[in-house]
């Protein structure tokens, strides 16, 4: 998560599995416990999972918390439109709120870097 630098400023390997192995664990700023669940190359998918984080993702909070970016091809205009969603349970909307801004964060990191190249 290099292109994301000023969000995600440390991003630790954890286990044997490599990145791109489903099953592959990293720890994002020492507070995200996330597990590599689908990488799919024919579909631009990938599916994760938060295991762990701080409040309002933490374990005692959120359950079941599965996320997923896809790509997708818009041909018209040779551009690619990035859904990145997620689903979780929880009795709280905090982390709803939490979610989104990271997410509204990161796709903006990752937009910045390619309008930059």
């Amino acid at each position: 998560m290099s292109w994301a630098s000023n969000i995600i400023e440390n991003c630790e390997a954890v286990g044997d599995h490599s990145g791109t192995e489903v099953g592959a664990k990293r720890i994002l700023n020492g507070a995200f416990h996330e597990t590599l669940l689908e990488l799919n190359e024919h579909e631009h998918r990938i599916r994760y999972s938060i295991d762990d984080g701080p409040s309002p993702v933490s374990v005692n909070e959120v359950k079941n918390y599965i996320g997923q970016v896809q790509l997708k091809s818009i041909t018209l205009n040779d551009a690619t439109f990035v859904e990145w969603s997620s689903a979780w349970e929880s009795t709280s909307e905090e982390a709803r709120d939490f979610c989104h801004q990271i997410y509204v964060a990161l796709l903006k990191a990752l937009a910045e870097q390619f309008n930059s190249n």
